[in-house]
């Protein structure tokens, strides 16, 4: 077995360890009155250390790809996702080892194990680096990015928590329309990984030439049927689907046509589990933090924005710029991604600000770390899969 074997065995097992985790946390809250009470300690420690072992088969994943590949594993979209979902379990079993909260490792593994499943989906090969990408600047800027929204995620779970036991959804209300909106996002998550997975057993392909940006001849292949095309494309696969619509060059219609895919199977599952639950998912998952410490969470919300929002800062803008300016002779372009990573420095300084000095705690506070942590998972899918631009390379 050679190293990059190695490390796909590595990342299986720790997805699969994660699960078994998230069992154990979920005994850990079902045997409990209070959510640090002495009758959940065997469950919740069994539970973290399980959740330990996960990261340390994680971590190894993580190291022998680097070894293999000679540059941190975080150069194209299955390696950031992974890393995004290691390092979101890392942050996790610190604030556990603070706060001895077992509910937040009931929301906090789930996520980190759908990420590593949508990074699944894309290809796992190791490439060598682009020119643009060969720079210690690369594990430097991207590491420490990720490391800040897995951080920041945190707060958002705390969030969550907070909300799914505040939020009445026996009434009708925009807060309980909002939080079953939360839960959707999540099913179309999972809708991705089903729509690819379906459409790889089914082995699709459809070839395509189409005209770029700059005005070149090019040819792309897609793996499901095409929903959206590229500027002037031409179908060169006998019986398969053509596009519906054309989409100018700033677009990329084949990834588009993927997001379009993950929602159609992410919305139909959510209606099959609604239909097969009769309540809201949020209203299914509510007895999950019924005796979670609210003020605890609140707390843990606000420390993990207190922490995660100066590394965010160091590794998305300021390292990021130092880059930018070394590959590219300028500070910033306003490229899709170099825009989105601002708008996300921005909400979370608005986060700070509203809580230090308009006293926005409570309910207030988790909607803000429930929506910044939206807004990082848009830039993570959305821009990376839809619109070009520099970053691109990373699709």
């Amino acid at each position: 077995m050679n190293l990059l074997d190695l490390s796909g065995t590595l990342l299986f097992i720790a997805f699969i360890v994660y699960l078994v985790a998230t069992l154990f946390f979920g005994g850990a809250i079902k045997h409990t009155q209070k959510d640090v009470s002495t009758s959940n300690k065997k469950w919740g420690t069994i539970a973290i250390y399980i959740t330990v072992l996960g990261f340390i088969s994680n971590l190894g994943y993580f190291i022998t790809r680097w070894i293999y590949s000679g540059h941190a594993p975080i150069s194209n979209m299955f390696e950031f996702s992974t890393a995004f979902g290691m390092f979101i379990v890392g942050a996790f079993i610190l604030i556990y080892f603070i706060y001895r909260v077992p509910s937040l490792g009931v929301f906090a593994l789930p996520v980190a194990i759908i990420i590593i499943a949508f990074a699944s989906m894309f290809p796992r090969e190791v490439s060598p680096l682009i020119p643009a990408l060969k720079s210690y600047w690369l594990t430097i800027h991207v590491i420490t990015t990720v490391i800040g929204e897995a951080i920041l995620a945190i707060s958002a779970f705390a969030g969550l928590v907070l909300l799914l036991k505040h939020v009445n959804m026996k009434v009708r209300s925009k807060e309980r329309f909002w939080l079953e909106g939360v839960m959707y996002t999540l099913v179309i998550v999972i809708g991705f990984v089903l729509a690819t997975s379906i459409f790889s057993m089914a082995k699709y392909e459809a070839e395509f030439t189409y005209v770029d940006k700059e005005k070149n001849a090019a040819t792309i292949v897609y793996t499901m049927p095409a929903l959206f095309g590229m500027n002037d494309h031409k179908l060169l696969t006998e019986d398969r689907m053509e596009p519906l619509v054309d989409m100018p060059p700033i677009v990329n219609a084949k990834k588009l046509t993927t997001v379009a895919w993950s929602f159609i199977f992410g919305t139909l599952l959510y209606l099959l589990l609604r239909l097969i639950l009769r309540k809201p998912l949020a209203e299914k998952l509510q007895p999950l933090v019924k005796n979670a410490n609210s003020q605890l969470m609140d707390e843990i919300g606000y420390r993990a924005v207190l922490i995660g929002f100066p590394v965010f800062t160091l590794g998305a803008l300021i390292f990021a710029m130092i880059w930018a300016q070394e590959a590219w002779s300028r500070f910033w372009g306003w490229d899709p991604k170099e825009v989105w990573a601002l708008i996300t420095w921005l909400f979370y300084a608005a986060f700070l600000h509203l809580r230090l000095s308009k006293g926005w705690e409570g309910k207030k506070s988790a909607w803000l770390a429930v929506i910044g942590f939206a807004i990082i998972m848009f830039n993570f899918v959305a821009v990376n899969l839809i619109i070009a631009g520099l970053h691109s390379y990373a699709g």
